[in-house]
């Protein structure tokens, strides 16, 4: 069945490879955007009779009331994302992560469909064992993860509202983010040949952007089985500490060298095991494995350099 879909910040990541899934599923898609990184990620689907494209800001409600009257589905993927950049602006990161987030759910009516990604980074550190259901308890530990766990609270008070707690993102896209883990270290590998790891027994849970694109289809096609609840969505056989990250993308590229520091301490204290059963338990298999997905990367980082600021 095809529905009106609007997509917020759908130029970015996960959206410039979601939304062409989504309109060869046969949907009618409207991407809201600031295209604040000057992206031309959605070129390639202007053709579409089905697509359009408004430029505007998420906080303006004059700009989102309209957008959201002719909607079915609502996917909120503008966002300011990840821990750095919510430090560098949390007046930012506010306003776009929580107060735009509560605008919209102010202005939806109650049938109107919403899919939300929050982040699995919420679990912070996961119980003794490191180990996180959806039930465990939450203990953000970045301003952008207590922002996603407060709007989360607020989006599981809808009854037509799904949450997607998704592991940290790999793999190519039209918006390439070359800071998520396994892209920066695959980039490190194919441009630096090393990579010096801070507390390298760290474990978090990985998935591939397809996949993500691939559940927010699964969970449009289930909605009504699985509305008003929240996913894990990962790649299971992907709970991997930094060290076995760095060991899957040296069989790739064997010359790639990594060095455990013997002293220093990460940023981002992230250390969890998650499970994705309950997702599983839908009929949601992801089908990028961590390897395919990691020699994706090195063909899409042959091409690809971030020369900004280099000489060469």
């Amino acid at each position: 069945m095809s529905c009106e879909i609007l997509v917020t910040g759908g130029a970015g990541y996960l959206g410039s490879t979601l939304v062409p899934d989504l309109l060869a599923a046969g949907h009618k898609v409207t991407v809201l955007d600031n295209f604040m990184y000057r992206q031309s990620s959605l070129n390639h689907v202007c053709h579409h009779p089905n697509f359009s494209a408004v430029r505007g800001d998420i906080r303006v409600e004059s700009t989102m009331a309209p957008l959201l009257r002719k909607a079915d589905i609502v996917i909120p993927l503008a966002a300011l994302v990840g821990a750095p950049l919510c430090n560098v602006d949390p007046v930012g990161a506010k306003t776009i992560n929580h107060d735009a987030i509560m605008l919209m759910l102010k202005l939806l009516s109650p049938s109107q469909r919403v899919l939300m990604p929050t982040t699995n980074s919420a679990y912070g550190t996961g119980d003794e064992n490191n180990f996180c259901t959806e039930d465990s308890p939450l203990r953000p530990i970045s301003t952008y993860a207590r922002e996603k766990v407060a709007i989360e609270a607020e989006l599981m008070q809808r009854e037509n509202a799904i949450s997607f707690r998704l592991a940290t993102v790999f793999g190519m896209s039209p918006r390439m983010r070359i800071d998520l883990l396994v892209n920066d270290f695959t980039y490190r590998a194919v441009h630096d040949r090393f990579v010096v790891l801070f507390e390298a027994n760290f474990k978090r849970n990985y998935v591939h952007v397809r996949d993500v694109s691939r559940v927010f289809q699964h969970g449009i096609a289930n909605f009504d089985a699985m509305k008003g609840q929240i996913y894990n969505v990962g790649l299971s056989e992907a709970n991997v500490s930094k060290r076995e990250l760095c060991e899957h993308i040296q069989k790739q590229l064997p010359d790639f060298v990594f060095v455990e520091a013997p002293v220093g301490k990460d940023p981002d204290q992230r250390n969890y095991v998650v499970s994705n059963a309950k997702l599983e338990a839908t009929g949601f298999r992801t089908a990028m494995s961590l390897g395919a997905g990691i020699g994706e990367l090195i063909k899409g980082f042959t091409m690809i350099r971030n020369t900004v600021h280099g000489n060469v």
